[in-house]
């Protein structure tokens, strides 16, 4: 189970004196049990895999945030941090399909859902979004629809 994996890597992380572990797989553990008490449940629980990778989802997406920020700011000792942390974080999350795959997708859906103009990249866009969660990145997802239509 993912949950039990972070908390176990917290121990590892502590006993190997690894400060950047340690702290990522802290923010993790507190996130998911974050998300336990939005959900109403005990804290002590564990979450699901599927629930603790939306979370660690999450955790990437606004490390890749900051990154982004910390680029136009110039700062480039804070990119790096984020850039480790980001490192860890897409060790516990599932592999994501690349654009090629992704495309293939698309193309069959468009044609699946008769879709021939661009006013309704909306309904590909939400219907591939329901099919590839967790499997795709959403800007690739994006990106991929809006060259569908050029």
């Amino acid at each position: 189970m993912l949950h039990e994996q972070i908390k176990n890597g917290i121990k590892e992380a502590m006993m190997a004196k690894d400060a950047m572990k340690l702290k990522v797989f802290r923010a993790m553990s507190a996130a998911f049990t974050n998300e336990l008490v939005a959900k109403n449940k005990k804290p002590q629980e564990m979450l699901a895999d599927e629930e603790a990778v939306v979370v660690i989802t999450k955790l990437a997406k606004q490390r890749k945030d900051s990154i982004d920020q910390f680029k136009k700011g110039n700062r480039e000792d804070l990119v790096k941090e984020e850039q480790a942390e980001l490192a860890i974080l897409e060790n516990y999350l599932p592999k994501m399909m690349d654009k090629s795959e992704v495309a293939k997708i698309a193309q069959a859906k468009k044609a699946e859902l008769g879709i021939t103009d661009g006013a309704k990249k909306g309904m590909l866009m939400s219907a591939l979004m329901k099919d590839l969660r967790g499997k795709a990145d959403g800007a690739v997802v994006k990106e991929v629809v809006e060259s569908l239509f050029d």
